[in-house]
């Protein structure tokens, strides 16, 4: 893993972007060579045009990163790759045009565009299939040695066997006779020298999984590891890394307080979060404006109740907020005057309703929240009080979430669909935790392009 802006980005998707980024710019150079020898006219320099096929490269890119093109489902199946690809070609040709109609003195020709795009295509699918049949995802994995092989250690070699995983068990020492969960785990005694270890199996890095914390560790050979260079951590911080949440049966109070993070943003970020938060909220809900007049009238005019439905939730510190949204369900959703957790396929959600939410425009009116200082664009997402109380007496560490502001969408929404139990309250806080720890403006960005992936294919939509 590579951290990036205090955030952690797979070592392969990285490589991989950049590589597709170099490509999809030698693609539009490629175009616009076959445009000029068409119509028989000089093509100039490579330099001359390197601005233009830039801005194209990157948008692209980013219409790739925001359509989900990256996911890791993308490396396993090639349909979805083509089917990914092939919307985020059409979508880049929209963007791209939008672009040259605010912006006309970028020369960049719609014929080269259309020509740019289908070659961008055929080529990134190409590489697709040779990094998927030839090179293989695998190859990229990085190789760890498990030092404990209890739960913990289980855990992780379970973890390493997935087919998204980052990283293999190379090998797995076990400390002690009593309570391993691994047969072939070699025991602590019969290895003389872990560092002779780690470079027979070339050892990436050095995992301590172990069940029992104190006294536990072979302290002694962990400094030789880490002397001569391997890298050596513990398996919460080794989680967080790789999985882009902070793991709960792991943690500890004593690892919350001395790891990096939790320490809020700077006080420049947060005033540019806040900056941005009222700039885009008061263009959004101007650009949005004919959609949110449609769908107030969809709403009053095919079910009984308010057009609007407001639900008081809990907020940053714990302060509670009203929140605004469409009404998607019908008036008398919780009649009993008990709060519910929403169901999948669940009967109090209108025809209309169900539109809304499968295309998230119930949420827009959420933008008159973000507006009022009460939520962000990006943050954990606010939840009731009611829940809030259930979710704190079995969930540790559940009020953490309330140090920033709650947003529209988050890390959270991104990485696990809609929840509705407590344990799925609980994965989702794990996310949570994650954003908060590691929060930074590029993170905020990166949440936002990558929403649309959640409104194009509907993840998690109940």
């Amino acid at each position: 893993m590579i951290r990036l802006f205090n955030h952690y980005l797979p070592r392969p998707l990285l490589i991989l972007g950049l590589v597709e980024i170099v490509l999809i710019y030698l693609s539009a150079q490629a175009a616009w060579l076959f445009r000029t020898q068409q119509i028989d006219m000089d093509p100039g320099g490579i330099v001359e045009r390197a601005p233009q096929f830039a801005l194209y490269a990157l948008t692209v890119y980013l219409v790739m990163l925001g359509i989900g093109a990256y996911q890791m489902d993308c490396f396993r199946s090639l349909r979805m790759a083509m089917s990914r690809l092939a919307v985020a070609m059409l979508v880049s040709i929209t963007a791209i045009s939008v672009i040259l109609f605010f912006f006309p003195d970028v020369d960049l020709w719609r014929s080269v565009v259309l020509y740019a795009i289908a070659l961008t295509f055929v080529v990134i699918f190409a590489w697709r299939v040779i990094m998927s049949r030839i090179v293989k995802w695998k190859s990229f994995r990085f190789r760890v040695l498990i030092i404990g092989a209890g739960q913990r250690g289980a855990r992780l070699a379970r973890a390493a066997e997935a087919p998204d995983s980052n990283f293999t068990a190379a090998g797995v020492v076990r400390l002690t006779d009593n309570g391993n969960a691994i047969d072939n785990a070699m025991p602590i005694d019969s290895v003389p020298s872990l560092v002779d270890l780690c470079e027979q199996l070339r050892i990436d890095e050095v995992v301590l999984a172990l069940d029992e914390r104190r006294g536990a560790a072979p302290s002694e050979k962990l400094l030789e590891v880490k002397l001569a260079g391997f890298p050596v951590s513990e398996i919460s911080s080794f989680l967080e890394r790789q999985t882009g949440r902070v793991d709960l049966r792991s943690i500890s109070p004593s690892w919350l307080i001395y790891s990096d993070g939790f320490l809020g943003a700077e006080p420049l970020s947060i005033m540019l979060k806040r900056l941005f938060d009222i700039t885009a909220s008061l263009a959004l809900l101007v650009l949005a404006s004919p959609i949110l007049i449609v769908a107030a009238l969809a709403v009053k005019l095919t079910s009984r109740g308010d057009i609007f439905y407001r639900q008081e939730r809990v907020g940053q510190f714990g302060k509670t907020f009203n929140v605004v949204k469409f009404r998607s369900m019908v008036a008398d959703a919780e009649k009993d005057g008990k709060a519910q957790w929403a169901k999948s396929g669940d009967p109090r959600v209108t025809p209309v309703g169900r539109i809304l939410r499968a295309s998230r425009i119930d949420e827009i009116p959420q933008i008159y929240n973000v507006l009022t200082g009460d939520m962000s664009f990006v943050g954990p997402r606010p939840e009731r009080p009611v829940f809030v109380e259930e979710l704190a007496a079995e969930i540790p560490y559940y009020r953490e979430r309330h140090i920033v502001k709650p947003g529209i969408t988050g890390w959270a929404q991104l990485n696990y669909p809609y929840g509705a139990s407590v344990m799925d309250a609980r994965h989702k806080l794990e996310y949570d935790l994650y954003y908060i720890k590691n929060y930074s403006l590029f993170l905020d960005l990166l949440i936002l392009i990558q929403t649309v992936r959640v409104v194009v294919w509907q993840d998690g939509v109940r």
